[in-house]
């Protein structure tokens, strides 16, 4: 073979190598985009439309004590906690009347997470009664600890002493946040000075508010009576401050705005 045909037959076989990769790339392309597409299509086809969304938060923050005892000279409490209580509610975008497939067969919270612990006190996630709602009593045995599932109803009355909500949406999730223990054992010399139960006491007892600040998400999951399956994170900034007042001031009530979308991932 002479060096002309020696050079030709590597060119040949330097582009049939370039060839062969190109095509192995377009088809490695190709099954990327393919399964994209198979893994894509059929969540966006799941959820070409809203059916539940969070449209309103309202958040009420307060403080309180418990575990009071008191004399002519001093005043001592056992345990200082701030509360958050947190209406949740949860709508319907579509304006049709309540069908299968926008109104609860179940409902559940799952996942408490507390992405940022205040810096003294001991934070915990409540169901709270709605009728106890802005309130300061709580109780330990409503403490979400892993999951809390609600009954579903669709009776015109029902005992929202517990964890009941109305099949076609008309009451919210109420909980309550509760960072307990921010002071314990603490006396106050000073009784010449009524003491109010509110936020004013975390000035009185200088608790920084910068040191109690909390953040926390959950997850609500929704099985719609089509037995289709929602859920949707919900993030809260438990609230302090707002427009130049604050829980030292008493107590604060926000209500907010929202926008968390379920998906449905069945």
């Amino acid at each position: 073979m002479d060096k002309k045909k020696k050079i030709l037959t590597i060119i040949v076989f330097i582009l049939f190598i370039v060839v062969f990769m190109l095509a192995y790339l377009l088809f490695q392309k190709y099954v990327i985009k393919m399964n994209f597409e198979k893994d894509i299509l059929p969540f966006a086809n799941k959820n070409d439309k809203t059916v539940f969304q969070v449209n309103k938060i309202v958040l009420f923050s307060n403080c309180d004590a418990k575990n009071k005892t008191g004399s002519v000279s001093n005043f001592t409490i056992e345990n200082l906690y701030q509360y958050t209580d947190i209406a949740i509610f949860i709508n319907n975008s579509s304006k049709e009347e309540k069908t299968l497939e926008n109104t609860f067969k179940k409902v559940c919270i799952k996942n408490v997470q507390f992405s940022s612990n205040p810096q003294v006190g001991e934070p915990k996630l409540f169901f709270k009664p709605l009728n106890q709602f802005a309130k300061s009593d709580f109780v330990l045995e409503n403490e979400i600890v892993e999951s809390l599932d609600f009954t579903v109803t669709s009776e015109d009355e029902a005992n929202l002493d517990t964890p009941i909500l109305y099949n076609n949406l008309a009451n919210p999730i109420t909980l309550s946040y509760v960072n307990q223990n921010i002071k314990t054992d603490y006396t106050i010399t000073d009784t010449s000075t009524p003491i109010t139960y509110d936020g004013s006491l975390l000035k009185r007892f200088n608790i920084g508010l910068d040191t109690i600040s909390s953040k926390l998400s959950f997850d609500i999951y929704i099985t719609n009576n089509l037995d289709e399956e929602f859920k949707v994170t919900v993030f809260i900034d438990i609230p302090l401050e707002n427009n130049g007042k604050s829980i030292y001031d008493g107590s604060l009530n926000i209500t907010q705005n929202t926008n968390f979308v379920f998906y449905r991932y069945q």
